[in-house]
This record gives C-alpha cells, structure tokens and sequence, in this order.
C-alpha cells in the first residue's frame, strides 16, 4: 500500500506544495491573510477576485507576495461584472495559478492566463465539459459536489467522481464540496483525486478574518442547516448558493420575485437581474462575514459545517487533517491485509 505522501504526489508536484489541500476561494473571506497563511501552512491558499475593483484585486495580490514566498492562485468569477478585467489584472501580475470558477471560461480566456505563466484550474461540472476544458487548455481540474458552500452546482461530489474523475487521467483532478476532516482524504485519493479543496474548515482559524459572530453560527450550525437558495424563475440563470437559513436567505428569495417582476415589465434585462444576484450575495456576504449581522447577511457554508466544532489555529488545523489521514490510510492498510 502507498504512503500518504505517494498518494497524494501528483498533486503536490503539480502545485509545488507540501500537501495539496486547497483553501477555496471566498468572497471577503479568502484576502491576502488567509491566503497567505494557508500557503505558509504547507497548503494552497487561494484569493476571490468575486466583485471587487480591480484596483483592490492588485492590492490583494501584492499584499499577498509581501506575505509568502509561496505559491497561491487567484480565483476568477467568470459571470462576474468586471470578470475582464479582474483576468487582466491577474496576468500582468503573473501569478502561480489561476482557477476560473462560476461559468465556462473561453478559449481565449485560458489561453491568455497561461501566456501569463499561470497554470489554469477549471471547475467541471460533467464529463463532456471537463473534456471541453482540457481541449480548451486547462491544466487541472477541479470536481465541487453541491454538498459545498458558496455558489455550487446541482450534482454531488459522489456523482462527479464517477462521472468525471473515474473517466479522466490527463491532467491532475482535485475536488471539494462536503470535505471537513483528513479522515476523508486518503479514500478520496485512492479514488484517483490529486488532492482536496475545503473552505468552510478555513473559515474556523485564528488566521480568517471573519467576524466572531460569523464562526460562532458555524459552531452552532448542524449539516442539514447549511441549504441551497431556491428560485422561483428559472430564466433568472440564478446559480444556487448554499448558506446557512436565516433572513438574509428569505431577503433573497424576495428579491428574486422583485427581478421577475422587473424583467417581465422590460425594466430590467436578464443580464442586469443576473448581476442584481451577484451584487446581493456579495453585499449580504459582506454583512455576515464583515460586520457580523448573522440574521440578515449571508452565512455561506458548506455541509461540512456540521463537522466543525471550534476555531484553531491554521498550523495546527493543517497538521491535524494530515494526521487524521495518515491514520486512516493505516486503517485501510489493516483491513486490506
């Protein structure tokens, strides 16, 4: 039987890390502290791009380099308004890694991030996309089931594994969605992933900038409270948010039937009621995480929520999921003896 670090060495070799444990982007969570720390911590940290100004994504990035020798990525919202420009500011900085995340990106898009050096991650939602990617130009794949928080996809982790990463070899495959403790790895490994991507683990360390109030929700919280957003018109193009339910949640779900309203009266495109969606999640992300009103901002979340009981220091979070892995890997070696 392989060790953990056979395992998992493909995806270390890929994003020349210690461990290939990815800290998932998160609209005014994942900044240049988190990020940094998760890349001096061994892992991968990852900075969201998600609606700011452009100015302040080249802010984050340089502040990041100021905080690491490490590599880190950029994450891009592709549906995102200033998604153009965010990928411009991206590449004249020439950063390790790019993942395009939220949408499709184009051809160009990928080829344009990877004349800037980066290597390019793209979220596959199928095996027909995940082969349109790779003859688009991406380098890695990465697999999020709908079990995670944030904007996620309708089909779970466990389908996407047998759909895409069961189907796939040419490139590196990581996934996410549901993962919250390194028991979990060394299986998800021996199914052939290269690594994992969490965010709601990162959210509960010393090092996230969240307000106390937003981890003490998630402390509360059990797996079955962290729900996707309903819709109520699908032409709205409404990608699903998973979030802990409170007001904020009902909020949106009136907003929407304001949309639909305005839509159908023509004082609204489809185009503009789509960016009105981006523009409340990251306001309501904001209220939450920021400025601590867990009743009425968005408490994005993952259904591993309901794994994690208390708030350490990132260090110690890393070193206790390599371990637990390490020992289950042991565990799966007794029993195939």
């Amino acid at each position: 039987m392989k060790t953990l670090d056979e395992l998992w060495s493909r995806g270390r070799a890929f994003l020349n890390v210690q461990y290939p444990v990815l800290c998932g982007a998160m609209t005014w969570i994942s900044d240049s502290g988190l990020v940094s720390a998760v890349s001096n911590s061994g892992g991968l940290g990852s900075l969201a791009a998600g609606n700011m100004e452009p100015e302040l994504l080249e802010q984050e990035i340089i502040g990041t380099r100021q905080l690491t020798d490490k590599p880190f990525a950029v994450n891009l919202i592709t549906i995102a308004p200033r998604y153009h420009e965010h990928l411009e500011v991206a590449a004249s900085h020439n950063v390790p890694f790019i993942v395009f995340a939220g949408g499709i990106p184009s051809k160009h898009d990928i080829a344009q991030a990877k004349q800037s050096g980066a290597k390019v991650i793209c979220f596959a939602a199928a095996e027909s996309l995940a082969k349109r990617l790779l003859r688009n130009g991406a380098d890695a794949l990465m697999l999020e089931g709908s079990e995670a928080g944030g904007h996620i996809g309708h089909v779970s982790l466990s389908i996407l594994i047998q759909q895409v990463l069961f189907a796939i070899d040419e490139v590196p495959i990581f996934v996410a969605g549901g993962i919250g403790t390194g028991r979990i790895i060394p299986h998800l490994l021996l199914m052939g992933a290269s690594g994992v991507q969490m965010g709601t683990r990162f959210v509960m360390t010393e090092e996230c900038s969240v307000h106390p109030a937003f981890q003490k929700a998630f402390i509360r919280a059990h797996a079955k409270d962290a729900i996707a957003t309903p819709y109520v018109l699908s032409e709205l193009k409404v990608v699903p948010v998973r979030a802990l339910k409170n007001k904020g949640m009902e909020a949106f779900l009136q907003l929407q039937m304001e949309l639909v309203h305005e839509v159908k009266n023509r004082n609204l495109t489809m185009d503009q009621a789509q960016i009105k969606v981006e523009e409340f999640w990251a306001g309501a992300l904001r209220k939450a995480a920021k400025d601590g009103d867990v009743a009425n901002g968005s408490l994005m979340a993952g259904q591993s929520v309901g794994l994690v009981k208390k708030v350490q220091p990132l260090d110690s979070m890393m070193k206790e999921l390599v371990t637990e892995a390490e020992s289950e890997l042991k565990c799966i070696q007794n029993i195939l003896v």
